[in-house]
């Protein structure tokens, strides 16, 4: 006996498009459980005909093109007809349904036109934004219009402003890539309005630990030196806040990861062979610690919260050391060599880990081999965690800071020993 489907291989595509569109229609049918019957705008079976009908349209676009468009167009037809009803009827209806039932008729169009990945991605991205109808108001019911303005700028550096500028390398040495640069700026502008979120959600149940990693997201260094002040004035409990220094290096040691991932990749795998023992030695350090805390409700630390959700300013002046930086070290390189370009970024690194990383991201493919390029960023990582070690131990007076200042001095240990595994 013939298989159905080789004889009529269309058949599955248009089977997918009745499965895509059931689907949506059990989530409306769940969503809307308590609606009156006959006040529906669309249910299962009308979601699952919808997403039939548009299988049927694309599969036979090409043998049957005017019975293809004849379906496409008078399915979506009767939903615009639907929806004109139905606001007749009651002005308060919604215009989701409508626009669901279009999506469905689309999903179902492109899996019967042998686009089934795209249609599956779509139809699961929709069903998981109509389930998350409640979680989506509330969040958006719980933004102020400074956060509101946070979003609109982000969405205006990301998604306009980046894909505008050229990719070409310009300036001294070609040292410059504008789009890279940019980059810079929206990445850092987005770790920082993720760790404003992050701060304003969990802060009232771990608010200093909470607030440390949202802020280590921007400078593990600027949050080290803020809960050392706090050691030393007495402020709340001790542990927690030396806790919270040690899962600052945790959160820079993951953030180091992600810059390189996507501005250096050719350094990400030897990058993780000293900054993944760092990491662990920090998760590790700051339970053993916080066993000894005792976990309030309060909220955090105000002097680490982020008082703009989304701070240009940070991101600016960071992009402006990465431009002098990647001149400085294009001219070290062509000069000196790597021992050169190892040394110039220990010392910046000191400072800004994420500097000496994007300026390794900036060199020109094939100027420095992947190996040594996870190398040449083992001293600033290293020497940073070092820094902020002393600054515990120093700053935050007496023995108070003792507990972070090992567990970051212990972090560098690690990363030392990973590093010296690539020599």
């Amino acid at each position: 006996m013939s298989d159905p489907l080789t004889l009529h291989p269309e058949l599955l595509p248009i089977g997918l498009a009745l499965a895509l569109g059931l689907l949506v229609g059990v989530q409306r049918g769940w969503a809307q459980r308590h609606v009156i019957d006959g006040r529906r705008f669309a249910g299962v079976r009308t979601f699952g005909l919808t997403g039939l009908a548009g299988g049927f349209a694309g599969a036979f676009k090409l043998g049957e093109p005017v019975l293809s468009a004849v379906v496409l167009i008078a399915s979506a037809g009767l939903i615009l007809l639907g929806y004109w009803r139905s606001t007749r009827d009651g002005p308060d209806v919604s215009g989701t349904a409508s626009m669901v039932a279009l999506l469905t008729l689309a999903a179902g169009y492109l899996a019967g036109s042998g686009e089934g990945v795209v249609a599956s991605v779509a139809v699961g991205l929709m069903v998981l934004v109509l389930a998350m109808r409640e979680q989506l108001h509330g969040w958006v019911q719980s933004l102020d219009e400074r956060e509101v303005m946070a979003i609109a700028r982000f969405a205006l550096i990301a998604l306009v402003i980046l894909p505008l500028l050229p990719t070409e390398p310009m300036g001294p040495y070609d040292a410059w890539k504008p789009r890279q640069l940019w980059a810079v700026v929206v990445m850092v502008s987005g770790f920082s309005f993720a760790g404003y979120l992050a701060a304003k959600h969990f802060g009232a149940t771990r608010g200093v630990l909470a607030t440390a990693a949202a802020g280590s997201t921007v400078s593990s260094t600027a949050v080290t030196a803020s809960l050392a002040g706090k050691l030393r004035a007495g402020a709340g409990d001790p542990a927690i806040n030396n806790a919270a220094i040690a899962l600052a290096s945790a959160v820079m040691f993951v953030r180091v990861m992600v810059l390189t991932y996507a501005l250096a990749p050719m350094a990400f795998l030897a990058l993780c062979r000293f900054a993944v023992p760092g990491l662990v030695v920090s998760l590790a350090a700051t339970w053993l610690i916080l066993r000894k805390a005792v976990l309030g409700e309060g909220g955090g630390d105000p002097s680490l919260k982020l008082r703009n959700p989304f701070d240009l300013g940070p991101a600016l002046l960071l992009t402006a050391l990465v431009m002098l930086l990647s001149l400085v070290a294009r001219w070290v390189l062509a000069n000196y060599g790597d021992a050169g370009l190892a040394s110039v970024l220990a010392i910046t690194g000191m400072v800004d880990v994420d500097s000496a990383i994007i300026t390794i991201g900036n060199l020109p493919v094939g100027a420095i081999a992947a190996r040594m390029a996870g190398l040449v960023l083992a001293p600033p990582i290293i020497l940073n965690t070092i820094i902020k070690a002393g600054m515990a131990a120093t700053m935050a007076g007496g023995h108070k800071g003792w507990p972070g200042a090992i567990a970051l001095a212990a972090s560098a240990v690690a990363a030392t020993a990973g590093a010296l595994t690539l020599l």
